[in-house]
């Protein structure tokens, strides 16, 4: 009995051990540092000086760095860097995930939002999304008929995705204002990227959403520094939307690229809209008159491209891909679905198979980078 009770002992002690050493090594896995790169100072009629333009970056290395290239994650419109590091309901996020498996991880907010400054009286005009438009679009598009052919297929958001419902109102919460005009916003992060890529040398860019484009547009300006692209559903389509409004003016950005045989205006770009749609709840999608224009600074490098089963950007991401494809740009279209990922939304880096996700796009690299 007494030797029962000592060997139970022991047991509970060698587990609170292991216990304490898991929880002391998930806050001792990285290091983490903070700096900026890029801006500018500018003076102001009272000849006073700011900087504008700087971009915050947020480092994470890992005790054991197992991969050649860091990642640089980009966020998209109205979120910051908390984006990658967790989710709402306080899962790990992205940044956890690919830290723990050795990569090193740059985090950024884009110039003027989140901790990168925003002066009234230089940046332009502010934009802010309302809580009922993020229902709609991220995180409770099944509810509300009519939107998109897939919109009914959502059932990855954790929680209800409506006001009041703990989680949603996390992830409002985290909501910031970003600039209005996405044509500052995409010759800022162009420059800070640029910037930070001087920096710290080759990278894998990982770009969602808004951020899709300044992920083109950081290649071109610095094709030597980009080693691979993973783009998550990039702002698109290119040259006009499905009600005709201007879209990705150049393409896949709306500010220019370089392409050859060069030109200087995106009204050079000669275009053509598809008769027929590819497939079933798919847009027509712009494309160039051949012999098609090539986007030179953009060609052999790895890019991977992930649409979601249910996002509003199901119907027309492929038409970004095709423009690149065109354009001499080879890249792995996939959708989720069709590798079994089902019922993912816009936001899916937040989303309740968020890890199996990462583990996808953690595979790709390591068989498509080296």
């Amino acid at each position: 009995m007494i030797k029962m009770i000592f060997l139970t002992f022991l047991l509970v002690f060698f587990n609170i051990q292991l216990l304490g050493k898991e929880k002391q090594s998930s806050y001792l896995e990285y290091k983490s540092e903070v700096f900026y790169v890029g801006g500018k100072y500018v003076k102001q009629d009272n000849s006073k000086t700011l900087m504008t333009g700087q971009m915050y970056v947020e480092k994470w290395t890992p005790k054991e760095i197992k991969h050649k290239y860091p990642l640089v994650l980009i966020h998209g419109a109205a979120q910051t860097a908390v984006n990658w590091i967790t989710t709402p309901d306080g899962r790990p996020g992205w940044a956890n995930y690919f830290v723990k498996n050795g990569y090193i991880v740059y985090m950024v907010d884009q110039p003027s939002r989140g901790r990168s400054a925003w002066h009234p009286n230089i940046d332009k005009e502010f934009r802010m999304f309302n809580a009922e438009i993020l229902e709609k679009k991220f995180t409770a598009a099944e509810q509300f008929k009519n939107q998109w052919p897939q919109a009914y297929k959502h059932t990855q958001w954790p929680g209800t995705g409506r006001q009041g419902d703990e989680i949603f109102d996390q992830f409002y919460a985290s909501q910031v204002e970003s600039l209005k005009s996405h044509v500052e916003s995409s010759n800022l992060v162009k420059n800070a990227g640029a910037a930070l890529l001087d920096k710290i040398g080759p990278a894998i860019l990982i770009t969602h959403s808004q951020s899709g484009p300044f992920g083109w547009l950081i290649t071109d300006a610095r094709p030597d520094l980009v080693k691979g692209i993973v783009t998550i559903e990039p702002s698109g389509p290119p040259i006009k939307n499905k009600k005709g409004k201007d879209s990705m003016t150049w393409g896949v950005t709306v500010v220019p690229m370089t392409y050859e045989p060069t030109i200087s205006n995106p009204k050079h770009l000669e275009v053509v809209q598809e008769t027929k749609a590819q497939g079933k709840n798919l847009v027509k999608c712009w494309k160039q008159k051949e012999p098609a224009k090539q986007l030179v600074n953009l060609k052999d490098k790895n890019i991977l491209f992930l649409i979601s089963e249910s996002s509003y950007h199901a119907p027309y991401d492929h038409c970004t891909s095709n423009w690149l494809t065109q354009a001499g740009v080879k890249n792995d279209l996939v959708r989720l679905e069709d590798v079994n990922i089902k019922g993912n939304g816009h936001m899916l880096m937040l989303e309740k198979n968020n890890i199996e996700i990462a583990k996808f796009i953690d595979n790709w690299m390591k068989k498509s980078i080296k």
